[in-house]
């Protein structure tokens, strides 16, 4: 399918640029790109995806200093 875009020209120049450098043609590093788009989404990640990182409470919040050391006591580790 053929389809018209227009792009801005600093863009374009970029993906000359890149396109240039690897041996590619301006097809190829667009097409790249949105197949990479479409392959990682737009949506956020899933609240299982995301990093869990733990908790550490604290009966005086603020006060809890930790050293290197001393964050063991409070997080196991493997």
């Amino acid at each position: 399918m053929r389809t018209s875009v227009e792009i801005p020209d600093d863009l374009y120049r970029e993906i000359k640029i890149r396109a240039a450098r690897e041996g590619k043609t301006l097809r190829e590093i667009i097409l790249d790109g949105v197949a990479l788009r479409l392959k990682i989404g737009s949506s956020p990640a899933k609240p299982e995806e995301r990093a869990r990182f733990p908790v550490v409470r604290s009966q005086n919040p603020g006060s809890l200093k930790l050293g290197e050391e001393g964050v063991y006591e409070y997080i196991p580790f493997p």
